[in-house]
């Protein structure tokens, strides 16, 4: 059984939802272990979420976001809760209104809460393979590789609608030829111009609402292949939209900006979790 009386915050990127506790001013220890983890994000018997974010204090930045999945994994990087993370300090008076910096285990991050929401420049994304010698399953374009901070997968199909993510995203995100596994994004025109994008996310084994990476990692890939501009819109599978800001390619790679939702739903105490 955790510790009771502990604050926390349940926060929704999109439906990418967390649950979030400020740490710097209360050790968090007692919350890392990924047996308490899962017990803290277990929907039905826990809070449920797809991931435990920690706002601790930081050497090298306004403060810093320790990410752990719902199978109590830890991650580099998670877009929405960067996005939610910004939000929240705001809130919690951890960081200005204006620009602040984040660190996370992919580097630290600039970001910003501005009057249309939260959004974060991620760091330069390098590693990129545009198409993948994958065997293509029916109804699929092409598949390609980013490494957004953590490892995507983007595959390009006719219609997201048709696709069984879990049972084409699961063999993919345990492809041999993936060292680290990846999250595997499927993507299609929306048909007004726009994208729609659904996710199977390593560390939670499933779909989930939303994906802050996966959205950016897609983006560039659409942008190589020709099917997009450099300001990519991608509906999510809770229908709200993520947008990709991209800076021309540099030496260091593509420079990516994401904004999207961050909304405070509850805030509560820990009992018997």
């Amino acid at each position: 059984m955790l510790p009771a009386g502990r604050t926390f915050y349940k926060l929704s990127g999109s439906g990418n939802d967390f649950v979030m506790v400020d740490a710097i001013n209360s050790p968090s220890q007692d919350l890392t272990a990924p047996e308490r983890v899962q017990s803290i994000c277990a929907r039905g018997t826990g809070i449920g979420a797809d991931g435990l974010v920690l706002l601790e204090r930081s050497w090298a930045a306004d403060f810093r976001m320790v990410y752990l999945n719902s199978d109590g994994s830890r991650a580099d990087l998670c877009g929405n809760a960067a996005l939610c993370s910004v939000r929240l300090a705001v809130e919690l008076g951890i960081m200005p209104v204006g620009e602040c910096h984040v660190e996370t285990d992919s580097g630290v991050l600039s970001g910003r809460l501005l009057p249309t929401g939260p959004e974060v420049d991620l760091r330069p994304v390098a590693d990129i393979k545009q198409r993948l010698p994958f065997r293509l399953a029916d109804g699929e374009r092409w598949i390609g590789f980013a490494l957004a901070g953590v490892p995507h997968l983007v595959v390009r199909v006719d219609d997201v609608e048709r696709v069984d993510v879990v049972g084409r995203g699961r063999p993919l995100r345990y492809d041999s030829s993936l060292a680290q596994g990846a999250n595997v994004n499927f993507v299609s025109p929306n048909g007004s111009g726009g994208w729609r994008i659904r996710t199977y996310e390593r560390g939670v084994e499933g779909e989930t609402l939303a994906c802050g990476t996966g959205a950016v990692a897609t983006a560039i890939l659409l942008h190589l292949n020709g099917d997009a501009g450099l300001d990519t819109g991608l509906q999510t599978r809770s229908g709200r939209t993520l947008r990709v800001r991209l800076e021309q390619r540099s030496l260091s790679g593509w420079h990516p900006t994401l904004s999207g939702e961050a909304r405070i739903v509850f805030q509560g105490v820990l009992g018997e979790v």
